[in-house]
């Protein structure tokens, strides 16, 4: 699979893009655990255009996270046209637009998943952003559709495509589901039947383990899977699966020392990017996956969630015995 001119191999695995989430130290993790692709939290256009430092930061990466896209959303053309040129200035491998967020703050400024209301919208928002990037490919993210009455995906698919859009990442849910129900796999077979589709084809939604992605892969022939929640706290999900689709055999679990040890680094590595205030916080979203399936994990869980800096964290990290007893109920 290709995206522009940017190989990716037979059945790659990305990590979706992910607010509070995917910032660069976690997507560091994950290309190491093998991510083919990585990409920012979503960035307003808004306050890319306006220099709002959080969002400029958001834009950093190392050279270890490549290939790396910049993930930006908007309700304006002329914001979008803008941050897409400021985005690119930052020199990512990709430029993606997100179509599918469906929080209603985003939803409420014409942004995420509003566009799929309205195509023409769409189109435009679209279109901006391809005028204004001039040599990195453009790639998005969307949904179904609004809703179960508007899954016009075969249209909204071919209409990017005919506008210079190199992929097309879809979460198998309306924006009326958000994130209830299963996502709807079966979509994905049907959009990569449509007749005059050239661009990959890449599926989201409830991919959680190797065997599931190998499942999706063959009953939809996708050209490439999107992990978002499935990787909080398990970055191995990248590893094992690659693993799994190339040899049909699956690796062990980490150890809980292989856990503990990489949550470790994690948390050292989000201090050293955010500072320590910043850095502590982001880790909270990641420590129930890191800890899961070890005896007495969610009390070491409760005790971390004490503390707001990172030594005594890292000694609880370092010294824990899964036999270990707490204070914390």
């Amino acid at each position: 699979m290709n995206i522009g001119n940017i190989e990716l191999g037979n059945r790659p695995v990305l990590l979706a893009p992910m607010e509070d989430v995917t910032d660069s130290p976690f997507r560091v993790i994950c290309r190491k655990q093998g991510a083919s692709v990585v990409y920012t939290e979503f960035i307003s256009s808004e306050a890319i255009i306006r220099d709002v430092d959080k969002s400029i930061h958001k834009m950093e990466f190392e050279e270890i996270e490549r290939p790396f896209g910049i993930q930006i959303f908007g309700g304006r053309e002329e914001a979008m046209h803008g941050a897409a040129k400021i985005a690119e200035a930052n020199n990512p491998d990709i430029i993606d637009i997100n179509f599918g967020c469906p929080v209603y703050k985003i939803v409420k400024k014409n942004a995420g998943s509003a566009c799929l209301r309205d195509l023409a919208m769409m189109e435009r928002m679209a279109g901006s952003v391809v005028d204004a990037v001039q040599n990195h490919p453009v790639t998005v993210k969307t949904r179904l559709g609004w809703d179960e009455q508007t899954i016009r995906i075969r249209e909204v698919t071919l209409m990017l495509q005919s506008i210079g859009v190199k992929a097309l990442t879809i979460h198998g849910r309306t924006r009326a589901q958000k994130y209830k129900g299963d996502a709807r796999w079966e979509f994905f077979k049907y959009l990569k039947d449509t007749p005059g589709l050239h661009i990959p084809i890449i599926g989201n939604g409830d991919i959680t383990s190797p065997e599931i992605a190998k499942k999706v892969f063959d009953e939809t022939g996708v050209d490439g899977l999107m992990i978002g929640r499935g990787a909080i706290g398990n970055p191995w999900i990248f590893s094992h699966t690659r693993h799994y689709l190339e040899t049909g055999e699956l690796l062990p679990e980490p150890t809980i020392e292989e856990r503990l040890s990489t949550c470790a680094d994690h948390l050292r590595e989000s201090v050293r990017h955010h500072g320590e205030r910043q850095g502590v916080i982001m880790m909270k979203k990641q420590y129930g996956n890191y800890f899961k399936g070890i005896h007495n994990g969610r009390k070491l869980r409760a005790e971390i969630m004490l503390h707001n800096e990172m030594q005594p964290i890292l000694e609880l990290l370092l010294n824990f015995r899964d036999e270990e007893l707490f204070a914390v109920a």
